[in-house]
Protein backbone atom coordinates (compact mmCIF):
# COMPACT_ATOMS: atom_id res chain seq x y z
CA UNK A 1 0.00 0.00 0.00
CA UNK A 2 2.83 2.37 0.87
CA UNK A 3 4.50 1.74 -2.50
CA UNK A 4 1.22 2.42 -4.27
CA UNK A 5 0.85 5.77 -2.50
CA UNK A 6 4.40 6.73 -3.39
CA UNK A 7 3.88 5.71 -7.03
CA UNK A 8 0.64 7.70 -7.23
CA UNK A 9 2.31 10.72 -5.64
CA UNK A 10 5.18 10.62 -8.11
CA UNK A 11 2.78 10.23 -11.02
CA UNK A 12 0.78 13.22 -9.85
CA UNK A 13 3.93 15.30 -9.42
CA UNK A 14 5.09 14.46 -12.93
CA UNK A 15 1.68 15.23 -14.39
CA UNK A 16 1.56 18.62 -12.66
CA UNK A 17 5.09 19.39 -13.82
CA UNK A 18 4.12 18.58 -17.38
CA UNK A 19 1.08 20.82 -17.15
CA UNK A 20 3.23 23.71 -16.01
CA UNK A 21 5.76 22.96 -18.75
CA UNK A 22 3.08 23.36 -21.40
CA UNK A 23 1.64 26.44 -19.71
CA UNK A 24 4.88 28.49 -19.88
CA UNK A 25 4.96 28.82 -23.69
CA UNK A 26 1.27 29.78 -23.72
CA UNK A 27 1.93 32.53 -21.18
CA UNK A 28 5.00 33.77 -23.06
CA UNK A 29 3.02 33.91 -26.30
CA UNK A 30 0.20 35.86 -24.62
CA UNK A 31 2.71 38.36 -23.23
CA UNK A 32 4.43 38.75 -26.60
CA UNK A 33 1.10 39.29 -28.36
CA UNK A 34 0.01 41.87 -25.79
CA UNK A 35 3.31 43.75 -26.13
CA UNK A 36 2.95 43.73 -29.92
CA UNK A 37 -0.29 45.70 -29.48
CA UNK A 38 1.75 48.59 -28.00
CA UNK A 39 -0.14 48.84 -24.69
CA UNK A 40 -0.34 52.24 -23.04
CA UNK A 41 1.99 51.58 -20.13
CA UNK A 42 4.84 53.51 -18.60
CA UNK A 43 8.42 52.75 -19.60
CA UNK A 44 8.98 51.36 -16.11
CA UNK A 45 6.07 48.95 -16.53
CA UNK A 46 7.25 47.85 -19.96
CA UNK A 47 10.74 47.26 -18.62
CA UNK A 48 9.35 45.23 -15.72
CA UNK A 49 7.21 43.13 -18.06
CA UNK A 50 10.16 42.43 -20.34
CA UNK A 51 12.30 41.42 -17.35
CA UNK A 52 9.60 39.04 -16.10
CA UNK A 53 9.20 37.63 -19.62
CA UNK A 54 12.94 36.97 -19.93
CA UNK A 55 13.18 35.51 -16.44
CA UNK A 56 10.18 33.27 -17.11
CA UNK A 57 11.77 31.96 -20.30
CA UNK A 58 15.02 31.20 -18.47
CA UNK A 59 13.18 29.37 -15.70
CA UNK A 60 11.22 27.38 -18.29
CA UNK A 61 14.43 26.33 -20.04
CA UNK A 62 15.89 25.31 -16.67
CA UNK A 63 12.89 23.06 -16.03
CA UNK A 64 11.56 25.25 -13.21
CA UNK A 65 8.07 25.44 -14.65
CA UNK A 66 6.10 26.36 -11.53
CA UNK A 67 8.46 29.28 -10.91
CA UNK A 68 8.25 30.27 -14.57
CA UNK A 69 4.45 30.35 -14.47
CA UNK A 70 4.57 32.47 -11.31
CA UNK A 71 6.97 35.02 -12.82
CA UNK A 72 5.12 35.15 -16.13
CA UNK A 73 1.91 35.67 -14.15
CA UNK A 74 3.37 38.91 -12.78
CA UNK A 75 3.94 40.19 -16.32
CA UNK A 76 0.45 39.13 -17.34
CA UNK A 77 -1.02 40.95 -14.34
CA UNK A 78 0.66 44.22 -15.32
CA UNK A 79 -0.70 43.76 -18.84
CA UNK A 80 -4.17 43.00 -17.49
CA UNK A 81 -4.19 39.47 -18.90
CA UNK A 82 -5.85 36.56 -17.16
Amino acid sequence: MKKLCIALGLGLALTCGSAFAFHCPIDMKAIDEALAQKPKLSEAQLTEIKQYREQGAELHKAGKHAESVEVLGKAKAILGLK
